[in-house]
Formats: C-alpha cells, sequence, structure tokens
C-alpha cells in the first residue's frame, strides 16, 4: 500500500498532464477547431493503431537496425577522441576551433553531399545520425576529463597507477557523469536524426511510416505513428535512465 501511495504521490502531476493533453486534443478534434481532417477523433486514432501495430511494430524495429550502430560509433568515437582531447591541453587547444566548427554545422544540410558520395541509403544514414549526435558526448567527454579533481590524480600517481588501470580505475569513472549526461542528450539527438533520413529515402521505418501516411491523407495513421513513434522513446530512454542510475550509483 504505501508504494503505491507513494508512486501516486510522485506521477500524479505526470497523470493529470497528460489526461488534459488528451482532453484538449478531444475538444479540438470533436469540434473541429482546425478542421476534421488534419485532426481525426481519438477513437480513429485508436483504430489505427490497434490495426497498424504489427506494420509499426516491423518499422520500429527498421528503425533500431540504423539506430543501434549508429549509437555503437557514436559511442566509441566519442570516447576515443574526448578522451585523447581531454588529457592533452595541447591538441585541444589546437583542435578546439576545428571541432567547435564542425559542430555548428547542422547534419541535414549535408545530406545531399553524404548520399551523392555514399551512394547507399544505409551508409548515408549511419554518418548523418551519428553526424548529428556525437557532438554532446564529445564535449561532454572532453568536460568530463578536464575538470576531474586533482586530488584524484594525486592520489592515482601515489599507487602508482597507470595506462588502462589510471584510465578504467579513475579517469573515466570520475568522468562518467558528465559523459552519460551528453550520451543522454546525444541519444534524444539521435531519434530526430533517424525520423529526418527515414523520411527522405527510406523503404521502412517510423519515420518512413508516418510520411507515407502523411502523403496518403491518412491523418489518423499518421497520428498513431507520432504516438508509437513516441512510446518507443520514452521506453528507450526509461530504460537509459534505470542504466543510468545503476552505473552512477557510487555519486550523491
Amino acid at each position: 500500500m504505501e508504494k503505491v501511495l507513494g508512486y501516486v504521490k510522485k506521477y500524479w502531476l505526470t497523470v493529470a498532464f497528460g489526461a488534459g493533453l488528451v482532453l484538449l486534443y478531444k475538444h479540438i478534434s470533436d469540434n473541429k477547431v482546425f478542421g476534421s481532417m488534419m485532426f481525426p477523433t481519438i477513437e480513429e486514432i485508436w483504430a489505427a493503431f490497434v490495426s497498424e501495430r504489427t506494420v509499426m511494430l516491423k518499422n520500429m524495429l527498421a528503425s533500431f537496425e540504423l539506430l543501434i550502430p549508429s549509437i555503437g560509433i557514436t559511442l566509441m568515437i566519442a570516447l576515443v577522441v574526448g578522451v585523447i582531447l581531454g588529457m592533452s591541453k595541447y591538441l585541444r587547444d589546437a583542435l578546439h576551433p576545428f571541432i567547435y566548427a564542425f559542430s555548428c554545422v547542422p547534419a541535414i544540410l549535408l545530406s545531399p553531399f553524404v548520399i551523392l558520395i555514399a551512394g547507399n541509403f544505409w551508409i548515408s544514414s549511419i554518418f548523418l545520425i551519428f553526424y548529428g549526435t556525437v557532438w554532446a558526448t564529445l564535449f561532454a567527454t572532453i568536460t568530463g576529463i578536464e575538470t576531474i579533481d586533482k586530488r584524484y590524480l594525486d592520489n592515482a600517481r601515489t599507487l602508482e597507477l597507470k595506462g588502462v588501470k589510471l584510465m578504467f580505475k579513475v579517469i573515466l569513472p570520475a568522468a562518467s557523469p558528465s559523459i552519460i549526461g551528453g550520451f543522454v542528450n546525444s541519444l534524444r539527438s539521435s531519434f530526430v536524426m533517424l525520423v529526418f533520413a527515414e523520411m527522405y529515402g527510406a523503404s521502412f521505418g517510423l519515420g518512413f511510416y508516418v510520411r507515407r501516411y502523411f502523403d496518403y491523407g491518412l491523418y489518423a495513421n499518421v497520428w498513431a505513428g507520432f504516438l508509437f513513434m513516441v512510446l518507443v522513446l520514452v521506453c528507450v530512454m526509461m530504460l537509459f535512465e534505470q542504466l543510468k542510475n545503476y552505473l552512477l550509483k557510487w555519486t550523491a
């Protein structure tokens, strides 16, 4: 009973806000505030959601086939480059202007060049998702290592920790709160780039699903796909939050 009361106390505002959004949409659709075509009724959206659930699941798997490799490449390169630049002030000062300049270029602007050079949708999509998401984790890694408390490094020297042991026992754990915080931002951005890539070149995927039914004018399916996409994103972020809490359980 105490657990139930705890959940109610913690999430009652979340439920109330969600219910308010549903009621607002119902008012808009029932009273045709913005026209009936683009805002179908909740019943129509639910019917589309139920009838298309298998198709949406297949498209979700296709999206993950793009998303998972992109995130893996992003994390690997951001960590390697971030650690090198974080540990070397000389390289950091020399290369930071270039990294900052590249990070300011929107990945969407590069899409025509990437598609032309790669000649393959899968490769070009992986690159665009990587390019659009790597910067947050990279800068967070550099900042996390750059701001490690000097006492940790002094203690490591006293214990004669060097090389791999120093990296995995001291440097990465000390910088992990910053790194994981940056990776959360990268994860959110990756969904934006994923949807963009799928809308304009894919044959499967959640972005493709929404764009296809938008072109057909079937807005109940568009809303069903959009809500399913949001549900997937929320589930992924909640799972990662649990992983983050586990990895950072030693922090305050």
